[in-house]
Formats: structure tokens, C-alpha cells, sequence
């Protein structure tokens, strides 16, 4: 079990205090920006660290020495004694192994089976490492103080440069075998469609991912201003306010979005039943109150209709932080 407790109470940012034995939590969240906090034992939020990855500075390496900074500057910022850290939970895109081996598949990034909780015990050999994938990661957070709480039966979509989904069946994170459940941004959608960064075509990925939908911009309207060809974020915050301001070539782009992930999600529907599915991530955050609309819509149409009567379509409201659930 994680070495973090359901149990805590409520919490809001707070000075830091001083806390007794090995009760003191780290919370690192891994993608576009290394971010980590420090919490004390009522899971109150102390001072936290935020290290930038560049896009083509990301080798096992650099990214472990951002990961070990972090936590060093946020402990001490916190000034918390190392001996009182009950341990550090990291949040790393991609596959991680049970044996704490991180395939990452992101990208730019190029991982393949790297020891990355060794790497880890080399930086900080003094602190537990627990690893998880942002995936299981959200779906925790959901089940215990988001959308999701109170639900046994439940899917956290994850929506980014990359998409993929957190399981929980019947109260339980379900990890499959190899610890590689939730690949949903790799299942077929389109017979014939674009090709994915694994080399599959047609993926859920290569409709709904960042990327795809400033190419689905781009093959709408080539001279969009909305386009920014090197800046995902900018391109996705700028069809946001683009939307909301009436625009309709983000409108188009936005409703055909909404209805590739509402067809992908149909298809969660009726195969695990779920009481809510959960839309989180940096896109979901920018374009989730657009699209949700055409995604619910969609999937109404598509799903069987007894698993959909019993299924709500949430947007995630835990701010995106490593441990904004708790602010």
C-alpha cells in the first residue's frame, strides 16, 4: 500500500510546522515541468520546487538530477529534518514495471526499461521512492478526494501531449499483469488513420493527443493565428479563448475532437461499465468545459444504453499540482 493515508484530514496551504517522526510525504509530478511538494502529517502543503524540462533534455539522467534537486530544495524550504520524510511518490510518464524499471514512450523522451528507481536510490539513497504512472497516479487522487469519490467502478482519462486511462474496478486500481493497464490512447479508433508514435495507425492518441489537434487546426485552416507550430500549449490555450469568443474554425476543431474522444469513450462504456469517467490532464484543464459537450453527446449515441444510464462524464476539479487535491 502507498505510503500516503486516505485518511488525513481536509488540508489547506499553511506555514510550515514541525513534525514528528517520519510522517513527512513528497509528491513529484514528471512531464512537462518537474514539480515537488512537502507535506506535513495532516497532508497540509508546504514549500514546493519546480524544475523545467526542455523538450529535447530529457535523458534518464537530467531528469533524475531535476527529480533529486527538487526534493532536496522543497525539504529544505520546508525545513523538514530527511529522517522525518516517510517517503517520495513519483509521478513518471509512460509504463512503469513493479520492479521500478520506467519505459517511457512520450515524445522526444526515447526510454527504454530504465532502472529509473535505482537511478532514483543513487541521488537520494536516505528516502523511500515509491513510482507510479500519472494514470494510477489520477486515479487515486480521484478516488479519494475528486469527482470519483465515493465510486468502486471508475475511469480517469488522461488527456495531453498523450492520452491514456486510470482503472479502478469494484474499489480497486486494476494494474493488469504487467503493471501496463490503461494504454486506451492506443486502441484503435480510425482503420486507416494516422500513424502514432509507436508506429500503430489509427489510435485514440492520434485524435485526441495535443498534437493531432493542432494538426486537425492546421488541416482546417493553414494560416490559423491560434497556430503556434512549436508551443502546444499555446495553440491549445488560444483554441480555448478562440472557442469561447465564438470563433468557428475552433469550434469546428473543438466539436470533431469532441466527438473522436466521445466515440473512444463509448467504447470504455460498454466494456467496464463505469459509474463516472473522469477527463483530467493539461488539455482537459484548457479545452474540457468546450468539449465536454460534443464528448457526452457523442457517447450517448455510441454507447449500449444500460451502461450509459449508469455512467457520468466528469471533468477532473483536483488542481493539476502534484498534490493539488489537497488545497
Amino acid at each position: 500500500m502507498p505510503f500516503w493515508s486516505v485518511r488525513s484530514a481536509p488540508v489547506v496551504n499553511v506555514t510550515p510546522v514541525r513534525m514528528p517522526e517520519r510522517v513527512g510525504r513528497v509528491a513529484v509530478k514528471v512531464g512537462r515541468v518537474v514539480h515537488v511538494e512537502v507535506f506535513d502529517p495532516a497532508l497540509r502543503v508546504l514549500p514546493r520546487a519546480e524544475y523545467e524540462l526542455h523538450p529535447h533534455a530529457n535523458s534518464p539522467g537530467h531528469v533524475v538530477d531535476r527529480i533529486a534537486r527538487g526534493v532536496d530544495e522543497a525539504i529544505a524550504q520546508a525545513r523538514v529534518e530527511r529522517a522525518r520524510i516517510l517517503g517520495v511518490g513519483v509521478s513518471i510518464p509512460g509504463q512503469v514495471r513493479p520492479d521500478g524499471t520506467a519505459s517511457v514512450f512520450a515524445s522526444n523522451w526515447e526510454w527504454n526499461e530504465v532502472p529509473l528507481q535505482a537511478l532514483l536510490a543513487e541521488r537520494i539513497p536516505d528516502l523511500s521512492v515509491i513510482l507510479h504512472n500519472p494514470l494510477r497516479a489520477s486515479t487515486v487522487a480521484e478516488l479519494w478526494f475528486g469527482a470519483a469519490r465515493g465510486r468502486d467502478n471508475v475511469a480517469v482519462l488522461t488527456l495531453g501531449t498523450g492520452v491514456g486511462a486510470g482503472l479502478a474496478l469494484q474499489g480497486a486500481l486494476y494494474p493488469g499483469a504487467r503493471n501496463t493497464a490503461g494504454e486506451w490512447g492506443h486502441t484503435n479508433l480510425v482503420i486507416d488513420g494516422r500513424k502514432c508514435r509507436r508506429g500503430c495507425v489509427g489510435c485514440v492518441e492520434t485524435y485526441v493527443g495535443a498534437p493531432c489537434i493542432m494538426q486537425h487546426l492546421a488541416e482546417t485552416d493553414p494560416d490559423s493565428p491560434l497556430l503556434h507550430p512549436d508551443d502546444q500549449a499555446a495553440t491549445i490555450n488560444a483554441l480555448a479563448a478562440a472557442h469561447a469568443a465564438g470563433d468557428p474554425v475552433a469550434r469546428r476543431v473543438i466539436a470533431t475532437t469532441g466527438q473522436y474522444l466521445g466515440i473512444a469513450i463509448a467504447d470504455l462504456i460498454n466494456l467496464f461499465n463505469p459509474q463516472i469517467i473522469v477527463l483530467t490532464g493539461w488539455v482537459a484543464d484548457s479545452l474540457g468545459s468546450a468539449v465536454l459537450p460534443h464528448v457526452r453527446a457523442t457517447a450517448a449515441r455510441c454507447a449500449l444504453t444500460e451502461p450509459w444510464e449508469g455512467t457520468e462524464i466528469s471533468l477532473c476539479p483536483i488542481d493539476p499540482r502534484p498534490g493539488g487535491f489537497l488545497s
